[in-house]
């Protein structure tokens, strides 16, 4: 049976095809290759990471990065500065401005990753956490009188007309989104690679559009979640959105290729080549972070008299910006020594000392060159 396409776009697609596909939708050699090509270069990230004495140190750093690249796509902007700033001072709730919900991207990959671990597999609730959390709604999946459309974006011609209409109706997106959660659950009923697995159940949630706000950074924390939950990475620390913003045309011209067409294979085939992009990126800036930090510890054995080089060296790792209050808080120094040591660096050209409202913040060079590239 032909799958069934979305032929109106001002209609709810309320005849949204349930889940698993039809197999000759996605079954081709080349698709097949692309597939091994994104297997290989996961792979070797997940045992680049694995080789890490301390992996927090890269963790904090990526997902922030991930967490700025995917609220971008939603044209929620924040420079570097700003985004630094912000998570150094540990308050998410009383910022405001883009930084804020950028960390609230970022608290939800790791409240979903804790959410998921052991035994617990995806379901409803996983889904809501994940849009409360970065919506800071306190809602669930939207009623069936909210009146959700998709309207294009841009200044073309086209611009603010309506693309897209989701599911709409009393029941029918919690039904849905039920058949979703089985699908990507159950793994003995619908053997199927998880890469693939996770490429048609990204373009399902986007399509069933379950929360009035929220849905594509809640789509892409889940692709990340899917990825460590099959046991393909230990940690959430794929890039996979720095991929989408730079491709953003591509992304939602697979996505609307689906509804319309049911080009499944291109979705696909832009999805696996995401993350053997981003895995490849990941590695090299996983390789760069661990060779500057080996760098900055041995310039400060050798050339300085710091006691616990290790640990100061660690922090500094841990995000761009380093603070006194950061290293006083860990009980790796007393304060007056934390600021002397930092001072010392700074000096040193290791780090920028920066003056900023009221506090001062060492500036990571390294990490922050490495991360901004």
């Amino acid at each position: 049976m032909p799958y069934r396409i979305n032929s109106d776009r001002n209609i709810p697609w309320n005849n949204l095809p349930d889940l698993p596909l039809e197999k000759e939708l996605y079954e081709d050699v080349a698709l097949y290759a692309e597939l091994g090509n994104a297997k290989a270069a996961l792979g070797r990230l997940q045992g680049r990471s694995i080789a890490i004495p301390n992996q927090g140190l890269l963790i904090n750093s990526i997902s922030l990065q991930e967490a700025k690249a995917s609220s971008a796509i939603e044209d929620i902007f924040t420079t570097d500065d700003e985004l630094y700033q912000a998570y150094s001072e540990e308050q998410v709730k009383q910022l405001t401005g883009p930084a804020k919900e950028i960390l609230f991207y970022r608290e939800a990959l790791w409240e979903g990753y804790n959410y998921l671990k052991d035994e617990q597999l995806f379901d409803e609730n996983y889904f809501v956490k994940m849009y409360r959390t970065v919506s800071q709604f306190n809602d669930g999946i939207r009623t069936p009188i909210a009146q959700i459309v998709i309207k294009e974006g841009g200044s073309g011609p086209n611009a603010g007309k309506v693309s897209y209409t989701p599911p709409r109706g009393k029941g029918i997106i919690e039904t849905k989104l039920d058949n979703l959660i089985n699908f990507i659950n159950d793994d003995k009923t619908y053997p199927i690679d998880p890469l693939i697995k996770m490429a048609i159940g990204h373009f399902q949630f986007e399509a069933i559009h379950p929360f009035r706000d929220g849905n594509g950074r809640t789509g892409r924390i889940f692709n990340i979640h899917y990825l460590t939950k099959k046991g393909l990475l230990d940690y959430p620390i794929l890039f996979l959105s720095r991929y989408i913003m730079d491709n953003k045309e591509e992304y939602y011209a697979g996505l609307a290729g689906v509804t319309q067409r049911g080009s499944w294979k291109a979705w696909i085939s832009y999805m696996l080549k995401a993350v053997e992009a981003t895995a490849n990126m990941t590695y090299d800036k996983i390789n760069d972070i661990i060779a500057a930090k080996d760098a900055i510890l041995k310039a400060i054995t050798e050339d300085t008299d710091i006691a616990r080089p290790e640990s100061l060296v660690n922090a500094m790792f841990t995000q761009p910006y380093t603070r006194v209050k950061h290293l006083t808080g860990a009980g790796i120094y007393a304060e007056n020594t934390a600021r002397k040591y930092l001072d010392q660096l700074a000096g040193m050209g290791i780090l920028e000392k920066r003056a900023i409202s009221k506090g001062n913040y060492y500036l990571n060079l390294e990490l922050y060159r490495i991360l901004s590239e």
